[in-house]
């Protein structure tokens, strides 16, 4: 998502809500947590290892992984001019504060302003450096990266870019489509995944496919292949892609970056899906992700946007079923862990307020938590979007400027300070079933007094 999106007294508990404060007010440049929980020094580079997956879990140093993180899209874009560089550093800083541990950005930005890859396989290498510096910055701040390729959508090029190259060199195009099915499109997008992945980072000199602090490759945010609602042309594309990938980097993980519409494959679930277009733009939830070389699944959740731009009680009824059903899916057909990467609601959208932003947060991170709690395969969560201050220009009526939210700041706290917590419990051997996980009942029983 970016802007193609159509707009879419409790009580205080002590011990619970004083850790949230603590944490929030801490000092920017305070140590971010570690992966058990703790704030604490930076581990050095031997420590800072690949996260992995086993069957429906994550995993990290073999010990369980669940995600509390976040999109912040522009970050590239930003480092790329010294004026807004220290942007990139305040988000990381922020978020690492509340304990979000992954980031999802684009790793593109194809012939536009500020252009990452001006024409094909032609790399800008100052908006290259930019772009190094992100993966450097978020290592400071012991935040992972998803790395979107290209996007479905006009912003930042994406296909229809892709279509005007082919176009300018004499191809026969007659769809933004023919991105998913032309040689010479597909030869292209092929050619920017082996730049990237083969990039030496000029400030930390190790090879991207080689760097932990990447937690994986998205193909495409958000592919959709209207003109064929089959879903043969886009799934073609995704078996193709994601075996490249794992050709150039087999270490990482690899999503395909789909919003979770159920398609022709699963007529049984079309019900699920929050209308009957969703199942004519040619994704298909199931059949996409048991393609060889996916890793883990993701869903969007935009029911202001599916559903009915209106706030309304039924957008955290459709939250909730849409959540379980891909979670349920991602343990019984996928043996996956499914990422909800992009979630939210529009400051924009009638009848707004942050009262139901928070409300909507909430619902996501118990769904979550639920499934955290069996072991099961609601890998996490990715807010859209993190901003720092100074940077509403860009907001598409999503942002959270934690430091302007402090109600939203304290729920994201929680739900980092309990994610890590289940992380630390217990080994994967120990398959949920050792008595520390006593110690989570206590934390949790403090919430409740």
């Amino acid at each position: 998502m970016v802007s193609h999106k159509q707009s879419f007294s409790s009580k205080f508990i002590f011990l619970a809500a004083s850790f949230v404060l603590v944490v929030f007010i801490k000092n920017a440049n305070s140590a971010p947590f570690d992966e058990a929980g703790n704030e604490g020094e930076m581990e050095d580079g031997a420590a800072w290892t690949m996260v992995q997956k086993s069957g429906d879990q994550f995993l990290l140093n073999g010990q369980p992984f669940y995600v509390n993180g976040f999109n912040t899209y522009w970050l590239m874009v930003f480092a790329a001019d010294q004026s807004t560089r220290g942007k990139v550093t305040e988000v990381f800083q922020q978020a690492s504060a509340v304990g979000l541990s992954v980031c999802r950005t684009w790793a593109f930005n194809d012939g536009q302003w500020r252009a990452l890859q001006k024409t094909p396989a032609v790399y800008d290498e100052d908006v290259f450096k930019a772009l190094d510096f992100v993966v450097s910055e978020a290592k400071k701040f012991k935040i992972r990266l998803i790395l979107s390729l290209v996007n479905n959508w006009e912003a930042y090029g994406g296909k229809s870019q892709y279509v005007k190259w082919g176009k300018a060199a004499g191809l026969n195009l007659t769809s933004d489509d023919d991105f998913f099915s032309h040689p010479t499109l597909k030869s292209y997008y092929k050619a920017h995944v082996k730049a990237v992945l083969n990039r030496v980072n000029t400030f930390t000199n190790m090879t991207y496919k080689d760097d932990p602090t990447i937690f994986g490759w998205e193909l495409m945010n958000e592919p959709r292949c209207e003109s064929d609602p089959s879903g043969d042309k886009l799934h073609a594309w995704i078996e193709e892609m994601a075996v490249y990938v794992k050709t150039i980097d087999p270490k990482h993980l690899v999503q395909i970056g789909l919003e979770g519409f159920y398609g022709p494959s699963t007529p049984n679930k079309a019900q699920i899906n929050p209308n009957s277009y969703a199942q004519q733009v040619g994704t298909d939830f199931i059949r996409n992700h048991q393609v060889l070389g996916v890793d883990f699944a993701s869903a969007h959740i935009y029911p202001d946007s599916w559903i009915s731009q209106e706030i309304s009680d039924a957008h955290i009824g459709f939250t909730k079923t849409w959540m379980q059903a891909h979670i349920d899916d991602a343990e019984n057909y996928l043996n996956m862990p499914v990422v909800f990467s992009e979630f939210g609601v529009s400051a924009k959208d009638p009848g707004y307020n942050s009262t139901f932003r928070d409300s909507l947060i909430s619902t996501v991170y118990t769904i979550l938590l639920n499934s955290t709690k069996k072991g099961g395969a609601g890998g996490g969560s990715l807010l859209w979007q993190v901003f720092p201050e100074g940077t509403d220009y860009m907001d598409d009526g999503y942002a959270i400027v934690l430091s302007k939210a402090l109600s939203t700041s304290n729920i994201v706290s929680l739900h980092s300070k309990r994610l890590n917590t289940y992380n630390s419990l217990c080994s994967w051997k120990c398959h949920w079933g050792c008595k520390k996980k006593h110690a989570l009942d206590n934390f949790q029983l403090h919430e409740e007094l």
